[in-house]
């Protein structure tokens, strides 16, 4: 792989900004994640978010639940470590533009109304993590200083 890519996704000028924004929002990701993997919370687990995904036209549905829940546990994971926060980022992005267009926008804005603003505030702060990265207090830090 070339060296130049992994620095740059390792390497980070943030200070503390980017740790206030991952532990909270990694602890999010990382709840609604376990809802969907492991019935957490109030969660269904897979069988039940698969079968709800598959009820909005999200086939296969298991797979389709498998792959958000996954994504937003283990995302979550690598933001409150601070570990390859911006493939974990982008990542997130993508299942909260995928929630966005498939669940919340025909419902407008609010989340009284089962809206996207939620879902949109999480990809606002997953796309500035993306540009910014992990930050002064991150495993990534870590690698990239002895990159």
């Amino acid at each position: 792989m070339n060296a130049s890519l992994i620095r740059t996704v390792f390497n980070s000028n943030a200070g503390i900004a980017s740790l206030i924004l991952r532990l909270p929002v990694g602890i999010i990701f990382m709840a609604h994640g376990a809802q969907k993997l492991f019935g957490m919370f109030g969660g269904y687990g897979l069988e039940g978010t698969g079968q709800w995904m598959a009820s909005i036209g999200m086939e296969p549905g298991y797979l389709m639940a498998l792959l958000a829940g996954g994504t937003e546990f283990f995302g979550g994971l690598a933001l409150v470590l601070g570990l390859l926060v911006r493939p974990a980022s982008l990542g997130l992005a993508f299942t909260m533009i995928i929630a966005i267009v498939t669940v919340h926008l025909s419902n407008g804005l609010f989340m009284a109304n089962n809206g996207y603003e939620y879902a949109l505030s999480l990809l606002a702060v997953t796309v500035s993590l993306i540009f910014s990265g992990a930050g002064s207090y991150s495993v990534d830090r870590v690698i990239a200083d002895k990159l």
